[in-house]
């Protein structure tokens, strides 16, 4: 049975409640989102449309196309199969990405639980105990016994109300933090994308520069063969013998610090592809299979600051820091409780509900801090000034960002012109060594003009490989520093539980993912 007067003082009590919160207003400031930068550009000068081109391979002309958006998988157009298949089987082992992924699900369910007080705090109580009181107190219970039994069920509802918007505040705060966490998760997926990327270029590069040196090599040894029978038949000294073997040393000898990069290279894509380097990536890259993206996006200035996860995330950061000014505020002023509970007492289970063994309490709660030797006050100027440093470095991020997309745009134009420069000197060094060659075989050519030639000639070859390969990282560092479309992707990213004990990897349930029955039930979004 439930007392009626109890239910009306229940509801009453309610609507109050509902009314004040309502009515409330939350102090501090209201998040002002920051402007975007001023500048129209990234250069000084006005941008290029494209850059210079040459008959070398990867040799196009790259175009900048401005305002054009970045694709959400801009990797893809590098046209390498074996590079679209580690970057996928790397998004669901990679460790980086996953450990985000995780403390951004934290996250939310700090924001729920905080999110949880704006409602009140429901406790339920059965409380049987066994008692005997002195005989000289007033009988307790009624019946005078002095040993009884006393049974005691009841519900003790507490809650505070957020008229200054203290909890508002703090899950605004809690929210942003979460956001700043989903911009960081996205920031990690950019960077372990490019990362990727990158590592496979120089793998191709550093394969094409060992086939290159092998190749040089091979001409080395070739031509100290032909200087050994010149020497033994009389056309050449010693002295030109030993020249070429410490040329062919020579060249031997940049061999292994270009494997050992390969190596380290190799075990650096296993180690993002969440392997171990015992087990190595299944997948190789050369230079001949990518291909240079020749149609570039060049996002607008103002448009960085919605499409760089770092410049979210640090956005997100300041809203948490203007939040806690809020809630610096709030504790400052009157915190105002009620509370209440209802229930049954009895020296009998049996009989317990029955109506003449109901009681209530209801009670209302105001404290203010009078004196605390100015704590909170130095807690508001701290979360302003933390605010005003919070400003600072989002500013510092803003412009970083530009400076990557101009040093980005710089290095494309300058390493067209590097990789034209270099492929008119491999040109021109094949010609004069070929013309040495031919002359030092038939013994009509000193011997210090071919190993000039020949070191031209090596040089030349190494000085277009790199050219290559350095045109296709910047483009990644290009399509990384614009965001790398991550706005575009239509699929969430794959979500992975480890259990530490086995080392399985399990995938996280949709189940595991519910975001509670909270969501969107508090006054912030």
């Amino acid at each position: 049975m439930y007392d009626p007067s109890v239910r009306g003082l229940q509801a009453r009590a309610g609507v109050l409640a509902a009314a004040l919160l309502l009515g409330s207003c939350a102090v501090g400031p209201d998040f002002v989102h920051p402007a975007p930068p001023d500048a129209a550009r990234y250069t000084k000068e006005p941008l290029t449309t494209g850059t210079s081109s040459t008959d070398a391979p990867t040799g196009q002309s790259q175009h900048f196309t401005p305002g054009r958006d970045v694709s959400r998988e801009w990797w893809r157009l590098f046209k390498s199969r074996t590079l679209d298949a580690l970057i996928e089987r790397s998004l669901n082992n990679n460790p980086n990405l996953q450990s985000a992924i995780a403390t951004l699900r934290a996250a939310n369910q700090a924001v729920y639980a905080q999110a949880g007080k704006f409602f009140p705090l429901v406790e339920a109580n059965a409380n049987p105990t066994y008692n005997r009181t002195s005989a000289a107190l007033t009988p307790i219970p009624s019946s005078g016994a002095t040993i009884y039994a006393l049974h005691t069920a009841q519900l003790q509802v507490s809650y505070t109300l957020d008229i200054w918007g203290l909890n508002r505040r703090t899950v605004e705060s809690l929210q942003a933090q979460a956001d700043m966490q989903r911009f960081q998760v996205e920031a990690a997926y950019l960077t372990l994308v490019s990362n990727i990327a990158v590592a496979a270029i120089n793998e191709a590069s550093l394969r094409a520069q060992i086939e290159a040196t092998n190749q040089i090599i091979a001409t080395n040894t070739k031509l100290l063969d032909v200087l050994r029978r010149q020497l033994d038949t009389g056309y050449a000294n010693r002295n030109e013998v030993a020249l070429q073997e410490a040329a062919l040393a020579q060249a031997a000898a940049t061999l292994p610090p270009l494997r050992k990069a390969l190596q380290q290279n190799r075990d650096l894509l296993s180690a993002l592809a969440g392997d171990y380097p015992s087990e190595g990536p299944r997948e190789t890259f050369k230079l001949t299979h990518l291909q240079l993206p020749t149609n570039l996006p060049v996002s607008l200035p103002s448009q960085l600051i919605e499409q760089r996860p770092d410049i979210r995330a640090a956005q997100e950061q300041l809203h948490a820091a203007s939040a806690q000014i809020g809630v610096a505020t709030a504790n400052m002023l009157p915190n105002f409780t009620i509370s209440g509970n209802v229930g049954y007492m009895n020296t009998a289970l049996a009989g317990l509900l029955a109506p003449q063994n109901l009681f209530w309490t209801v009670a209302a709660n105001a404290t203010h801090t009078v004196v605390d030797g100015g704590a909170l006050f130095h807690d508001l100027q701290e979360a302003k000034d933390n605010y005003n440093a919070t400003a600072w470095s989002y500013r510092g991020v803003v412009i970083g960002a530009v400076q990557n997309v101009t040093d980005a745009l710089r290095a494309l134009q300058n390493d067209a012109d590097a990789l034209k420069a270099a492929h008119n000197y491999q040109r021109a060094a094949k010609i004069s060594f070929d013309l040495a060659h031919q002359q030092m075989e038939t013994g009509n050519a000193n011997v210090l003009i071919l190993l000039t030639a020949q070191q031209s000639y090596l040089q030349s070859v190494l000085q277009v490989t790199q050219a290559r390969a350095a045109r296709l990282t910047d483009t990644v560092a290009l399509y990384q520093a614009l965001g790398g479309g991550w706005w575009n992707r239509v699929q969430p990213l794959p979500e992975r539980y480890l259990n530490v004990g086995t080392g399985e990897v399990t995938p996280v349930s949709d189940k595991d993912k519910d975001e509670g029955f909270l969501r969107g039930l508090w006054p912030f979004n």
